[in-house]
């Protein structure tokens, strides 16, 4: 990250359109160092749409942003090399072993082979992946397919990671271990930048972005939000504020 960089991510008017389609529609923020970032909204809002331009995968049709510092537009190379990304499709070898799986992403980032040694070891450790370390990933339930999925997001120690709907498709169970481990990342100094339809999952953020439509409705922390909307939980803010922005 450079040192002028005073966020992690900064976007101003950020916008994304497919042909007469706007995906992301002039969205603006700025995302703290060291923060859980969600971005909410229910399928086809804009959220991977917005990750996939801050990822440096897709050039934006106007506006602006830098991530890690870096340009979108111009530094997408340093930007794919000061983040982990983690898709919401799983997209590891199923015909590998959890470790091999760790091992190859390790050469593809141009780790050493001490350096990818240790970082495996490191790895299975954190993740508690060692019982399934030798195992193929077709086997995994998805819970663990995930872990393994976050492992190579981490493999060369990015200072942001972004993680597209890691949640997606788990049981209860896994979601809640999964967000123990965003827990332990942000507790390291790592910012995270996590998109999600599960309302529920806002209540784990610093703060909460809520998109409708390609655009941002809302912006601020869980508590401030409920208590705006006079709600119990962030499933009955989010309905109440794009109740409200339709009217």
């Amino acid at each position: 990250m450079t040192e002028q960089a005073l966020y992690s991510v900064e976007v101003d008017k950020l916008t994304r359109k497919f042909g007469n389609f706007t995906a992301v529609d002039a969205i603006s923020f700025k995302v703290n160092k060291g923060e859980i970032f969600g971005f909410l909204g229910a399928n086809g809002a804009g959220k991977t749409t917005a990750i996939r331009m801050l990822c440096g995968l897709l050039s934006p049709t106007s506006g602006q942003a830098r991530v890690a510092g870096f340009d979108v537009y111009t530094e997408y190379e340093a930007i794919k090399q000061n983040i982990g990304y983690m898709s919401q499709r799983f997209s590891l070898y199923e015909d590998l072993t959890v470790r091999e799986n760790i091992q190859f992403y390790g050469g593809v980032y141009g780790l050493s082979r001490e350096a990818i040694k240790n970082k495996t070891e490191e790895l299975l450790d954190f993740l508690k992946l060692h019982e399934q370390a030798d195992k193929l990933t077709v086997s995994l339930p998805l819970g663990w397919k995930q872990r393994l999925a976050l492992s190579t997001a981490l493999l060369h120690n990015p200072d942001i990671i972004f993680l597209d709907e890691p949640t997606s498709g788990v049981d209860p169970v896994s979601r809640k271990n999964f967000w123990l481990l965003i827990y332990s990342l942000a507790a390291s100094g790592k910012t995270i930048f996590v998109t999600t339809h599960f309302m529920d999952e806002a209540e784990y953020c610093n703060r909460v972005s809520i998109m409708r439509e390609g655009r941002i409705v809302e912006l601020d922390d869980p508590v401030q939000l409920k208590q705006r909307y006079h709600a119990d939980t962030m499933q009955q803010v989010f309905m109440s504020a794009v109740k409200e922005k339709d009217v």
